[in-house]
């Protein structure tokens, strides 16, 4: 396999593709892939480092190399997380120190900081120095959904590569690979929302279909009381719950081998405090996800009677559904939000 090939993972990005491909064979000091979640930014990131580590190793053997990356074992590629919601200066100092260590293997090592938007002020200009003086041997790519105000100057050391949501078609044609069912196929998209990680989630999820129905019938049965908005939240939330499963399970998995490498090494880590915050990022991420596609469906519905007979109320409605939208990526209480969202819908009826 070819060093190219390892695009083929990297879905409906070709301008991403073209910039990286042209880029591997004289790379500058640093890159942001900009773009939304599940747009395929860390797998273009493992395939642009294993084309650069192959150009500038060539007695290398390129079908290790790729290897190594595809399972994340690669001593020259480093993943960098934060530990919490956002960078923060212990963060940063990971990816500087990091980059003050020569490579192990070749003569570039690559570090890739994940969900680099949320790294606060004090961290974005911790990381500018090195940005701005980096070691000849390194090559930083940070990851991020937007490019904030913050991180503006930033942004202008970095050669950006622009990433775009997922297409449907694009997304019904990767899933037709791993599903059979067309009508499973077209839910898949519609909660997956162009985010092919997600997708690639809820493959695996036998009980999708039935919390689209749970939100449609919330939605068709919403009454004004106030013991039945209490119940519809609590039914709402307790599907999540049990969708979670699935994710704590995957979690269970993770700890189990990390706790039989150290065992098998006779060391500790160190790892398992931030495996562990990387767990509790990705359930309130899902979380987030799920309110999302409920959302989403609540919106489609009011969207389609506007189309067949427009009215004030159902105009209403989706402004009231998106400012919830925006409510909720800001961490708010999920129950409260969910009771306030459907009271405010129940007044429209």
């Amino acid at each position: 396999m070819s060093p190219e090939d390892l695009f083929q993972d990297v879905i409906d990005q070709d301008s991403a593709v073209a910039q990286l491909r042209k880029s591997s064979q004289n790379p500058v000091h640093a890159y942001l892939f900009v773009g939304p979640k599940g747009s395929c930014k860390w797998d273009a990131a493992k395939a642009f480092a294993a084309m650069i580590m192959n150009h500038t190793n060539p007695d290398h053997s390129e079908e290790r190399t790729m290897n190594l990356i595809r399972k994340g074992e690669h001593p020259d590629l480093i993943r960098v997380e934060p530990t919490g919601n956002q960078y923060r200066d212990d963060d940063v100092q990971e990816i500087i120190n990091e980059a003050s260590r020569s490579p192990i293997e070749g003569t570039k090592k690559i570090i890739v900081a994940n969900r680099f938007h949320t790294a606060n002020e004090t961290a974005v200009g911790r990381l500018l120095k090195t940005l701005e003086e980096p070691p000849e041997s390194v090559i930083i790519i940070l990851l991020s959904e937007i490019v904030p105000k913050n991180q503006i100057t930033i942004a202008s050391r970095c050669q950006q590569v622009q990433f775009n949501q997922i297409s449907d078609s694009k997304m019904n044609a990767w899933l037709t690979q791993h599903v059979q069912d067309p009508q499973t196929i077209q839910l898949l998209i519609t909660a997956a929302r162009g985010d092919i990680d997600r997708a690639n989630d809820l493959i695996a999820d036998p009980n999708i279909s039935y919390r689209y129905e749970l939100w449609k019938s919330t939605l068709e049965n919403l009454k004004p009381e106030g013991y039945a908005i209490t119940a519809s939240v609590n039914e709402i939330q307790k599907a999540i719950d049990d969708a979670q499963e699935i994710l704590a399970e995957k979690h269970d998995r993770e700890i189990k081998d990390l706790l039989d490498d150290e065992k098998q090494l006779g060391i500790k880590t160190g790892v398992r405090s931030q495996l562990e915050a990387n767990h509790k990022r990705e359930i309130r991420r899902f979380r987030t996800d799920e309110l999302e596609f409920g959302f989403s469906i609540f919106a489609t519905m009011f969207q389609e009677k506007i189309r067949l007979n427009p009215d004030e109320g159902s105009l209403r409605a989706v402004n009231i559904i998106k400012k919830a939208n925006g409510v909720m990526k800001r961490n708010a209480n999920e129950k409260l939000l969910l009771t306030s969202l459907l009271i405010s819908l129940s007044e429209l009826s």
